[in-house]
């Protein structure tokens, strides 16, 4: 399964950057991102239909 990740602005909560990974990577991202303080929003990424 794939994650869309939006990391947030600090201050309006905005989105700044996304990018979509594996599930194997969302815990490493969100560690990386608390250890900082960053505002993340995970989301299954949608995928194509077929």
């Amino acid at each position: 399964m794939r994650f869309e990740i939006l990391r947030l602005d600090e201050v309006d909560g905005t989105t700044v950057d996304t990018t979509v990974v594996d599930a194997s990577s969302v815990n490493r991202i969100v560690q990386q991102a608390a250890a900082v303080g960053q505002r993340l929003w995970i989301r299954p990424a949608e995928t194509p239909a077929s």
